[in-house]
């Protein structure tokens, strides 16, 4: 996709994040498996019935935009699994282990929060008001998920790791 305006590009980063969200979708799952702690893997497998969710608000977007849901790949988001894959078989003792998957959660959160946040932004300004109220919920709900993992790791899981 050529990217000549503001529009453009803001379809090109829709793409970006559905790209990023299916990815999550299947990531979340072995990242619950990794975990020792029983309230880390049930908040990683609390955001992916969300992420599944924000999947289907992607997919009204791009259905209210007039477009086919599609991905584009995201280099971004790769990497970020990439690392938190590697750390979860590099890492063996498990409480390390699961202050490594709340960084890597965070990392992918922190990423997610940036694309919404800035999908919001654009899409007010384009005059797209619907679309801006769908991704602001997902904004909220990224922001939700950072905090318990933020919570996770300073109340005990960082702690314990040490």
């Amino acid at each position: 996709m050529k990217i000549e305006k503001l529009e453009d590009l803001f379809i090109h980063t829709l793409e970006d994040v559905y790209f990023a969200e299916g990815k999550l979708v299947k990531a979340l799952p072995k990242m619950a498996k990794a975990c020792d702690s029983p309230d880390l893997a049930k908040a990683f497998m609390g955001h992916l019935e969300e992420t599944k969710e924000h999947v289907a608000r992607l997919d009204e977007v791009f259905k209210a935009l007039g477009r086919k849901s599609k991905g584009v790949e995201c280099p971004a988001i790769k990497g970020i699994l990439e690392e938190g894959e590697e750390l979860m078989s590099e890492v063996e003792d498990p409480d390390t282990r699961d202050a490594a998957m709340i960084a890597a959660g965070q990392a992918a959160e922190h990423y997610e929060i940036t694309r919404y946040g800035t999908l919001v932004s654009w899409a007010k300004l384009l005059g797209h008001k619907d679309v801006a109220a769908i991704l602001q919920k997902t904004l909220k709900e990224e922001y939700g998920a950072d905090d318990k993992l933020t919570k996770l790791a300073e109340s005990r899981l960082n702690k314990e790791a040490a």
